[in-house]
């Protein structure tokens, strides 16, 4: 798809999570609808801000983690709009080499992918125009291929984008298809907004605000579903501020200001 197709896909009136996400980190790519959502959200959560920051630095910690085992492969879906230390950024700090796939389905996000993710010389970056409702599509993708080798180690990125699947999209169905198509060895990083922590009044606001149905907060418990057949490294599913929080900025915040859980698993056969 060139920029062209991209931008006649854009619809600025129409508040997009990439771009809302965006916005609540404090970013400049965006509309008055993402900025209007957001402010909706925040009403309902004032520290939402908090949570989005908490678990972009859940994503560095855990590349960092990931490469310091060896990692050198990543496919990152549901990229976001560029930020500071991406994934390819933190991955390549430590190995130069490393190779990282992002794939996203929004034409704001496409754009910038293609201006701002740069690999290192000795590594490599691609960006995936596809949906991670369809998984399969992802798979055989020329770019991703021609980037990823599938029979070494891959770390696949789920951050913050299970929760955009609905129940009857099969989240399960999807992560277990992406699962099945990485070696022994490879390792599986996901997010996910829960409102198990927060006050009925609060998660009575946000459900309001979800009009169109496609927000899905799960438990961590159904996280754990999510993620059957994986080692989980310690500690497990828990909040983004806990994961390895002794790399994380001091005073941590708590599980209730954050409302997101996380883990990182091995795939073993």
């Amino acid at each position: 798809m060139d920029d062209q197709d991209a931008s006649a896909r854009i619809d600025a009136t129409v508040a997009h999570p990439a771009r809302r996400y965006n916005y609540l980190l404090g970013g400049k790519d965006n509309f008055a609808a993402d900025r209007a959502s957001a402010a909706e959200l925040e009403a309902a959560m004032p520290t939402v801000r908090l949570a989005a920051v908490e678990n972009r630095l859940f994503l560095q910690r855990a590349v960092r983690f990931l490469a310091r085992q060896g990692i050198r492969q990543y496919l990152d879906i549901g990229t976001g709009i560029p930020t500071a230390d991406n994934t390819h950024e933190v991955a390549q700090a430590i190995d130069p080499s490393a190779r990282v796939a992002y794939v996203d389905n929004d034409p704001i996000v496409l754009a910038h992918a293609r201006a701002l993710l740069t690999s290192t010389p000795q590594g490599r970056t691609a960006y995936i125009d596809a949906d991670l409702r369809e998984p399969e599509k992802i798979l055989v993708d020329r770019d991703l291929r021609a980037t990823l080798d599938l029979d070494a180690p891959v770390a696949l990125m789920l951050v913050a984008v299970l929760h955009f699947i609905r129940d009857d999209e099969d989240p399960a169905r999807i992560v277990r298809t992406l699962i099945d198509a990485l070696p022994s060895g490879s390792y599986v990083v996901a997010s996910h907004v829960t409102w198990e922590y927060m006050p009925p009044e609060m998660t009575v606001k946000l459900e309001a605000a979800n009009r169109d149905g496609r927000f899905r907060a799960r438990s961590g418990a159904q996280l754990t579903d999510l993620l059957e057949g994986l080692e989980l490294v310690p500690p497990g599913v828990v909040s983004v501020a806990q994961w390895h929080a002794d790399e994380a900025p001091k005073p941590r915040p708590s599980v209730e200001e954050v409302s997101f859980n996380a883990a990182v698993g091995r795939v073993v056969r």
